[in-house]
C-alpha cells in the first residue's frame, strides 16, 4: 500500500516528486502545523508511481506519445489529441494492487470519520505543479462530494485523464514542461461541510502590488469552486499582518461586500454538486465575522512563516461545527518573484467617459477593440490583440487569454482563475464588473486601466497613456523629509515601495465621497429622508449593524489603508473639508446643507465641527479616528484641522475633539492645523500654542492672500504661488513657527508641478514637503539638489 498510497500525515513538502505540490503541502501542514492551530481535513494521496503503473498496465505510454507527436506534427488538432488521450485513460483498468490500496485507504478514512462511506473531495496534484515559476492554476480537475468506493475509483480515473485536458497540454507547452516527465497524484480528502458554511481563497500578500504586510481573503457561500473559477463576485477582506499578535486590536483594513450571486451545494442525490441562487439575506451580509477573518489571517501568517515564502491558500468553514479549515496551500508565483528594486507606473491621459468599473488586476493599461466571447465554444473567433470580454474564464480559456491585450469579466474576485492567470501572463484585467458582456460590443474601442488603484476602469475610446520605470536605487537621501499626498485608499498600497517619510496629507473627504457616499447627518437622521433615499442608504449599509457603525468602520478602514503601507512613519489625516455645495452632493445631503453664494470661504472646515448643524457628524469622524488609532493600532496617525480662522475657534474644536475621545497629546495624539488663512500666519505664535505643527495649503493661502478665486478661469493668470506676497506668507510662518519649536510642512500641489518651488521651500527651511506619488522621485531629486546648493 505504501508504494501506491500515502496518508497526509506521512508526507512532507519535499515529497513533490511522489505526490505533487498540493498533496505534499497538505501533508506538511498536517504533520508540522497541526499543533499551531492549522486545521487540515484528513485524507490520503495516490503516488506518482501509482499513476505510472496505471499507464503502463494499460499499455498507454506509447499510445500517448504517438498522439502527442501527431499533435506536434499538426496531423491532428489540440482538441482531438486531448480527447483521444483522456478517453484512453478513462477506459483503463486498475492494477490489482493499486485497486486494493485505494479501497483499503478509503475504508480506513471512512472508519476514522465514523461512517460507512465518507464524502470526499478528489483533487488532482501534478508532480510538476506549484513550482516557483508556475501556478498550474486549475489545470487538472477536482471532484467534490464523492461518496462510495466505486464513485471514488471513477473520479480517480477522471483525475488521471485530466492531466491531458486541452488546457493542461497547452500550459505545459507554454511553460516548457515535458509531458512524459509529469505524473499525477490524487488527493482524497474528507469533505468539509462548506456547502452550508462558506469557503474561499486567501493570499499572504497583496496580489496586485506584492505588498507583504497584507493578507487578502475572498469568501463566498457554499463550496469553494465558484470563488476559484470566478463564477461569483466574493466578499473581500484585507488584514494588516504586523498587528495580528497585538491583543485587543482588529486590524481589518477592508471589508468589501461581494454580490455572491450563487452558491454550490451538495446535489439532491447527496453525491454530486449543483449551483443554486443565494438568498437576498446571504447577498446582504458578510460570509465571515471579524473574529473569523482574523483567525484565517493568523493561519496565513503561520503557514507563510513555516514555508518561508508568500502563500496561496484555499479555506473552508464547516457549517455544522463552525470550524475553519485549510484545504490547500501552495507558493504564490507572481508577486513574490517580482523585482523589488523597482516597478512600472502607468498614467492615463485624455481618457474618455467611464463605461464600466470592477476590481483591477495587473496595475497596467491596455487599449484596443473589444471581442465579446460568452462561451468557450466560440473562442476560435477571438482576434489577437483584442480586449477579451467574457462572463468568467476557466482553464480552457488560457490559449486565447495569452493572445489578449487585456481581459474584462462579469464575475469573479481577485483570487479567481481569470485574475490568477492574467497576473501570470502579465495582462491587465478587470474582474467582477457585473455586466461587461451586456454593455460592451465587438470592435468597440476601449481603454482598460488597472493603474488607478483597486478599482479598474473601462474608458470609451483609445486613451493616451504613459509608462515610467521607477528604479528605487536612484532615490537620493535628503534632510528635508519628502512625504506623499494621498486621497484614494485603493491606490495607496500601490506606492508602498516608495521610500517616503510618510503621508503629509490624507484627505478624509475622498474616503467619505467614494467609500461612504452618504452625508453623515443623513446616516444619523434617516427619518428626515424620503423613502427612495432611505432605500439607497439601506443598500449602502448592507452588512453593517447600523448606519453610524457603517460610517465609522468604513472611514476607519479607508484611512487605515493609507496608514498601513508607511507605518510607523506619520500619516497626517485632514478632517473633512467639503464645502457646503460638495456636502450637498452626498446621498441625503441637500436637506442638511445651507445654500451659500461663496462656499469657498463659507461654512467649511473648523467652523463646522462645533456647530449644532454638523457636530454629530464630526463626532462620527472622531470615533473613526479613535477606531483607527486605538482599535486598529495605527498610532502613527496625526489629526489635522482645516480652515481654522482664529485661535478661539481652535480652542472650540480641540474641546469638541476631547469630548469625543481625541484629546491632544493623550496616547501620543498630535494635532496639526492647516496654514491656509492669512490669520494662521499673522497669529502663528498663538496657533502654535494650540497645535503641534502647521501644514501649508498653498492653494487657499494664495487665494486668500491675493484675493483671487482659485476656480476662476478669468483670474487664472493672477493666481500665482510665486507671488512675493504669498512667498512672504510661507517664509514668515516657517520662521515664526520654528522660533517657538513648532514644525511646518507643505502639502500643496506646487512642488509637484514646479521643481523651482521645491527648491524655494528648502531655502526657507521647510521641515517636510508632501507631494503626489507620481512626482515623488522628481521632487526628491530637486530637494537633494537644493540641499547641496545651500
Amino acid at each position: 500500500m505504501a508504494r501506491h498510497v500515502k496518508w497526509f500525515e506521512d508526507l512532507r513538502r519535499g515529497d513533490v516528486a511522489t505526490v505533487g505540490g498540493k498533496n505534499a503541502s497538505l501533508g506538511e501542514m498536517v504533520a508540522a502545523l497541526g499543533g499551531q492551530g492549522i486545521r487540515v481535513p484528513g485524507g490520503f494521496a495516490t503516488t506518482a508511481d501509482a499513476f505510472r503503473a496505471y499507464i503502463t498496465h494499460n499499455y498507454l505510454d506509447a499510445r500517448i506519445a504517438d498522439t502527442l507527436a501527431a499533435l506536434d506534427a499538426h496531423r491532428i488538432d489540440l482538441h482531438e489529441a486531448g480527447a483521444t488521450i483522456r478517453r484512453m485513460i478513462r477506459e483503463g483498468h486498475w492494477p490489482d494492487d493499486i485497486l486494493a490500496a485505494i479501497r483499503d485507504a478509503y475504508a480506513e478514512l471512512s472508519r476514522r470519520a465514523g461512517v460507512d462511506a465518507v464524502a470526499v473531495a478528489v483533487r488532482s496534484s501534478a508532480t510538476a505543479e506549484d513550482l516557483p515559476d508556475a501556478s498550474f492554476a486549475g489545470q487538472q480537475e477536482t471532484y467534490l462530494n464523492v461518496r462510495g468506493t466505486e464513485d471514488l475509483l471513477a473520479a480517480c480515473r477522471r483525475c488521471f485523464a485530466s492531466l491531458f485536458t486541452d488546457r493542461a497540454i497547452t500550459y505545459r507547452r507554454l511553460k516548457g514542461f515535458d509531458h512524459d516527465k509529469v505524473a499525477l497524484s490524487i488527493g482524497v480528502q474528507r469533505m468539509v461541510r462548506s456547502d452550508i458554511g462558506g469557503s474561499g481563497v486567501m493570499f499572504s500578500l497583496d496580489t496586485e502590488t506584492g505588498y507583504p504586510d497584507l493578507v487578502l481573503i475572498n469568501a463566498a457561500w457554499g463550496l469553494g469552486e465558484n470563488v476559484v473559477q470566478g463564477a461569483v463576485t466574493p466578499d473581500e477582506y484585507q488584514v494588516y499582518k504586523p498587528f495580528l499578535d497585538r491583543p485587543g486590536l482588529v486590524p481589518i483594513l477592508e471589508k468589501g461586500l461581494g454580490a455572491k450571486e450563487k452558491k454550490m451545494i451538495y446535489g439532491r442525490d447527496g453525491q454530486s454538486t449543483r449551483n443554486v441562487p443565494t438568498s437576498k439575506a446571504e447577498r446582504g451580509r458578510f460570509v465571515l465575522s471579524d473574529a473569523e477573518i482574523l483567525d484565517l489571517a493568523r493561519m496565513a501568517v503561520t503557514i507563510e512563516r513555516h514555508y518561508g515564502m508568500p502563500m496561496d491558500m484555499e479555506w473552508a468553514r464547516d457549517g455544522e461545527t463552525g470550524e475553519l479549515f485549510i484545504v490547500q496551500a501552495r507558493p504564490e508565483t507572481v508577486q513574490s518573484r517580482a523585482d523589488a528594486a523597482g516597478f512600472r507606473s502607468y498614467s492615463v491621459h485624455d481618457k474618455g467617459p467611464t463605461l464600466l468599473t470592477g476590481l483591477s488586476v495587473g496595475a497596467a493599461v491596455a487599449a484596443g477593440p473589444v471581442c465579446v466571447i460568452e462561451s468557450a465554444r466560440d473562442i476560435d473567433r477571438f482576434v489577437d490583440g483584442a480586449i477579451l470580454v467574457t462572463s468568467i474564464t476557466d482553464p480552457d480559456w488560457v490559449p486565447i487569454m495569452k493572445r489578449a491585450a487585456a481581459i474584462v469579466t462579469d464575475h469573479g474576485g481577485r483570487t479567481s482563475h481569470a485574475a490568477i492567470v492574467s497576473r501570470e501572463l502579465g495582462l491587465p484585467a478587470i474582474v467582477g464588473t457585473g455586466d461587461a458582456t451586456h454593455l460592451l460590443h465587438d470592435e468597440q474601442e476601449v481603454t482598460v486601466s488597472c493603474a488607478e488603484g483597486e478599482t479598474g476602469y473601462v474608458y470609451a475610446g483609445i486613451a493616451r497613456y504613459s509608462v515610467e520605470d521607477i528604479a528605487l536605487s536612484d532615490v537620493p537621501e535628503t534632510r528635508t523629509r519628502v512625504m506623499l499626498n494621498m486621497a484614494n485608499p485603493a491606490a495607496a498600497i500601490r506606492w508602498w515601495r516608495l521610500p517616503s517619510a510618510g503621508v503629509g496629507l490624507a484627505r478624509m473627504e475622498f474616503v467619505i465621497n467614494n467609500a461612504i457616499k452618504a452625508h453623515p447627518m443623513a446616516l444619523i437622521h434617516p427619518e428626515r429622508l424620503d423613502d427612495e433615499t432611505r432605500g439607497k442608504i439601506a443598500e449602502l449599509t448592507s452588512g453593517f449593524s447600523d448606519n453610524q457603525k457603517f460610517f465609522i468602520e468604513k472611514l476607519a478602514m479607508g484611512l487605515s489603508r493609507i496608514a498601513a503601507p508607511v507605518y510607523p512613519d506619520p500619516v497626517i489625516v485632514r478632517m473633512s473639508d467639503f464645502k457646503t455645495n460638495e456636502y450637498a452632493e452626498l446621498l441625503g445631503g441637500r436637506g442638511f446643507e445651507p445654500k451659500e453664494e461663496n462656499p469657498m470661504i463659507g461654512f467649511r472646515g473648523a467652523s463646522r465641527y462645533y456647530s449644532d448643524a454638523y457636530a454629530p457628524g464630526f463626532a462620527l469622524e472622531c470615533q473613526a479616528i479613535r477606531r483607527l488609532r486605538d482599535g486598529m493600532g495605527f498610532d502613527n496617525v496625526i489629526v489635522m484641522i482645516p480652515f481654522c480662522r482664529t485661535p478661539e475657534e481652535a480652542d472650540r474644536v480641540l474641546e469638541v475633539m476631547a469630548a469625543n475621545g481625541l484629546k491632544r497629546r493623550e496616547k501620543g495624539l498630535q494635532v496639526y492645523v492647516m496654514c491656509e488663512v492669512p490669520s494662521n500666519v499673522i497669529l502663528a505664535e498663538e496657533f502654535a500654542k494650540r497645535f503641534d505643527g502647521f501644514s501649508i495649503g498653498s492653494n487657499d493661502l494664495t487665494q486668500l492672500t491675493l484675493g483671487v478665486d482659485r476656480d476662476s478661469a478669468e483670474l487664472a493668470a493672477l493666481f500665482d504661488e510665486r507671488n512675493a506676497a504669498v512667498q512672504w506668507m510661507i517664509r514668515s510662518v516657517i520662521e515664526r513657527a520654528h522660533a517657538v519649536g513648532c514644525k511646518v510642512g507643505f502639502c500643496g500641489q506646487a512642488p509637484s508641478n514646479d521643481p523651482g518651488f521645491a527648491r524655494l521651500l528648502v531655502g526657507y527651511g521647510i521641515d517636510t514637503i508632501s507631494v503626489t506619488p507620481d512626482s515623488f522621485l522628481a521632487v526628491k531629486r530637486n530637494v537633494a539638489e537644493a540641499e547641496r546648493m545651500t
